[in-house]
């Protein structure tokens, strides 16, 4: 067996992949509030763009209702500026040094819409653990060109690691179904 192919690295790379799937849908609408949902924003501060979270605490004090307390007063206009073009479809509302963010009821369209941007984002996973799947089998070819393997252990890993992007493939069709729903769900 050959130290240079690593079933567990291919599998490593394809749970990158669905947790990166994970975190793209986190910031997903589904109608309920939720702090993960302004996690991809990024707000212009101090010269640079930075996470929300950096500049305010996000909270939700209501199932729909979201609120970022600003720390410092002077990026209170930044904060509201990236929520407002942020293509969350959400109104922020500023209250001193808090900003509220009410969380309006989702149509039939745009929830159709998001589940076109889960299903988008799915794809790209997928995508993702082909192309691990690609590199894992290039390797062992390589490896058994090089006579490092033999054509019986190169067919075995070969089984290995599509046992792994199918398992992967499913894992993603799954979160995608839930989410899904999630969405879905009035």
């Amino acid at each position: 067996m050959s130290n240079e192919f690593d079933l567990k690295d291919i599998k490593r790379r394809m749970d990158g992949a669905i947790s990166a799937l994970r975190t793209e849908f986190s910031g997903l609408r589904t109608g309920r509030a939720h702090t993960a949902l302004l996690d991809n924003i990024t707000v212009d501060a101090y010269g640079s763009q930075v996470p929300i979270k950096q500049v305010g605490a996000v909270s939700v004090p209501e199932p729909r209702m979201l609120t970022v307390q600003v720390w410092d007063k002077s990026q209170l206009g930044a904060v509201e500026r990236a929520l407002r073009e942020s293509n969350l479809g959400i109104n922020p509302m500023t209250d001193g040094q808090l900003i509220r963010i009410p969380m309006p009821a989702l149509t039939e369209e745009r929830r159709r819409d998001l589940s076109k941007v889960a299903g988008g984002y799915s794809e790209t996973a997928k995508i993702a653990v082909r192309n691990v799947r690609r590199d894992g089998m290039e390797m062992l070819k390589r490896l058994e060109k090089a006579s490092d393997i033999s054509e019986d252990e190169q067919k075995a890993h070969e089984k290995d690691v599509q046992a792994a992007t199918d398992k992967a493939i499913k894992e993603i069709d799954d979160a995608l179904e839930t989410k899904t729903a999630e969405i879905m769900q009035v």
